[in-house]
């Protein structure tokens, strides 16, 4: 009889427990939502609804929707489930619709479907909710824009994971089957169809950013780059096989500084692409082609090009040759 009333007891407890911790969690999905909207942002859902008992909570956001007017961006999907182990809410895990989810920065929308889209986080204990492990992997998905498939993809994979600094983080990222749309495989064709998807597509890099990831990356601005270690960024396509690493500093404009070193097979495929894509001016072709020419040339090897991409005060050159602006690499 006494283990019957202690089993019952701590039953009871527990279900205090869970039920008590269930309406904190709703609460405090509503608040935050609350607050966001107190400072300018769309900030709305539909309904709360939380199930899982014993051992674990998972919250249901119905038609969630978030729109910051500082930096343009929106979200809107059908629902949002978080799910997490009942005695600590830092093992998160976020499951998204199959259906479409809208995307937009300003005038400019995306609508993704995903199959199977879950992102597991791992947040360091404390009221900042600091990233320390990420993973996000999804099923066969597509982004489309103007009702029309911009990149689609059978499987992706990406992981974020805290390394040695609380700003530094161990990126990776594959993309299998990777597909661009139908009329850029045609324009950025060279010489033969390019194969409707990718063979490889992936990258290795460690990023030191300006600030850790945690819940004012959301709530007030993303963190930014400030150093990126490129182990390997790989892609091939078809003929075309691109292989890159390096290390770049980046300032606070955005501009990075430093070196990466590139080994390109099929080289004439890749400058022909770069044209087409408006990456290297037209007039520029021919002068590029010769000096590239004369570098394989020497390595030994004609189709195959090991030459350095340099980023200094604003610019980007290829070798000896200047190519024009450096991108800014910024997180909106």
């Amino acid at each position: 009889m006494r283990l019957a009333k202690l089993l019952i007891t701590a039953l009871v407890l527990w279900s205090l427990y869970w039920a008590a911790a269930a309406w904190g969690l709703r609460a405090g999905i509503a608040a935050w939502f609350a607050e966001q909207e107190r400072q300018g942002w769309q900030a709305e859902y539909a309904g709360l609804e939380t199930s899982g008992y014993p051992l674990r909570h998972a919250t249901r956001i119905t038609g969630p929707a978030l729109a910051d007017p500082g930096t343009g961006t929106a979200w809107r999907a059908d629902w949002l489930d978080l799910e997490n182990p009942a005695l600590w809410p830092g093992y998160l895990t976020l499951g998204f619709p199959e259906t479409a989810q809208r995307l937009s920065y300003f005038d400019h929308t995306a609508v993704i479907t995903a199959q199977r889209l879950r992102t597991n986080l791992q947040l360091a204990p404390g009221t900042a909710l600091q990233l320390e492990e990420l993973a996000l992997s999804s099923g066969p998905w597509q982004i489309a824009r103007s009702g029309e498939a911009v990149l689609s993809g059978s499987a992706l994979d990406l992981s974020m994971e805290q390394s040695g600094e609380p700003e530094v983080y161990r990126v990776a990222a594959k993309a299998s089957e990777f597909a661009p749309r139908a009329a850029w495989r045609r324009r950025l064709a060279a010489s033969s169809d390019l194969p409707e998807r990718f063979d490889t597509l992936a990258v290795e890099m460690t990023v030191t950013f300006d600030a850790p990831w945690d819940r004012t990356a959301l709530e007030q601005q993303r963190p930014q780059p400030r150093r990126i270690d490129l182990k390997l960024a790989e892609a091939r396509w078809g003929g075309l096989q691109l292989k890159a690493a390096g290390t770049v500093t980046v300032d606070e404009r955005g501009l990075p500084e430093g070196n990466v070193a590139l080994q390109a097979e099929n080289w004439r495929g890749l400058v022909l692409m770069a044209e087409r894509s408006g990456v290297l001016p037209p007039a520029l072709r021919g002068s590029v082609e010769r000096v590239l020419d004369l570098l394989a040339q020497a390595s030994g090897n004609p189709r195959h090009l090991d030459i350095t991409l340099g980023f200094s005060d604003g610019l980007v050159t290829l070798g000896p040759l200047p190519l024009g602006p450096a991108p800014q690499l910024i997180i909106r």
